[in-house]
């Protein structure tokens, strides 16, 4: 019985050659291991419904809750789903569809149960421990960049991370230069600090953000409200709702995956 959230042929066509290949011991190899696209339904079916490993249905074929969450953290260790990410950033900018003109940035709050690093009191949630998702998306909503921090970090304190992140990795896909930066970056008034304008300025782009104590009616939310829609779409991955891990790089794991299926389904010929 198939799960609906089983990778489709085209996404794992892209995923398939980034997966480091795994040897068998020659000596007492033991139990053959369960195939990867298998394994990466698995992970799949966890992102999307946000039940506990241990919850995994067996039914499926999938391999247990243990198995999957070994094969997130190992190829998360080897970068398999930031190579992803990038692979279809690329696509997405060779297909004309990645908007440079202007890019919003925002924060988002989600509940951390377990603690871990990159948690803390959140000031939205009564103090409840917590961890911030933080977005750089294009024009569209098509995510550009994205980070965790503890729930207590102020947003504009990963806004210059959130575009060194993006330069350091240019994108390709066109001819000349590989995109670095936007042209233009727009954020709210959590963002209204005049050093922070100055960085962006310095990186030669034009930071548009609303100042505290201006009445509202300015019209920039017309142009950033792609962010806010960014957040619904990666949330609407359920474990991305609610941090259940201790360990930061499980959570980045899923959040990167799910940036790199959020860029895959805007691809033109999907």
């Amino acid at each position: 019985m198939p799960s609906r959230f089983e990778v489709s042929d085209e996404l794992w066509a892209e995923i398939e050659p980034l997966i480091p290949v795994r040897v068998r011991r020659r000596r007492h190899p033991g139990r053959k291991a369960i195939d990867d696209r298998l394994v990466l339904n698995g992970i799949l079916h966890v992102l999307h419904t946000g039940i506990a490993w241990t919850d995994l249905p067996r039914e499926y074929g999938y391999g247990s809750g243990v198995t999957c969450w070994r094969r997130l953290r190992d190829w998360q260790q080897a970068g398999v789903w930031e190579a992803l990410y990038q692979k279809l950033l690329v696509k997405l900018n060779a297909a004309g569809v990645i908007d440079w003109s202007r890019a919003s940035v925002d924060g988002s709050h989600v509940r951390a149960l377990f603690g871990g690093l990159h948690t803390g009191p959140s000031p939205v949630d009564r103090g409840r421990n917590g961890s911030k998702h933080h977005l750089l998306v294009d024009a569209g909503g098509i995510p550009l960049a994205v980070s965790l921090t503890g729930g207590n970090r102020n947003d504009v304190t990963q806004l210059i991370p959130l575009l060194e992140d993006l330069h350091a990795r240019p994108v390709a896909g066109k001819v000349g230069r590989p995109r670095q930066k936007p042209d233009v970056v727009l954020a709210d008034r959590g963002y209204d600090h005049d050093k922070h304008r100055r960085l962006v300025r310095a990186r030669g782009i034009t930071p548009v953000i609303a100042r505290r104590g201006v009445a509202h009616g300015s019209g920039l939310g017309r142009q950033r409200w792609v962010v806010e829609r960014g957040f619904a779409h990666l949330h609407n991955f359920r474990r991305l709702r609610i941090r259940y891990e201790r360990r930061p790089e499980i959570h980045e794991a899923f959040l990167s995956l799910a940036c790199a299926i959020l860029c895959f389904r805007r691809l033109p010929s999907f």
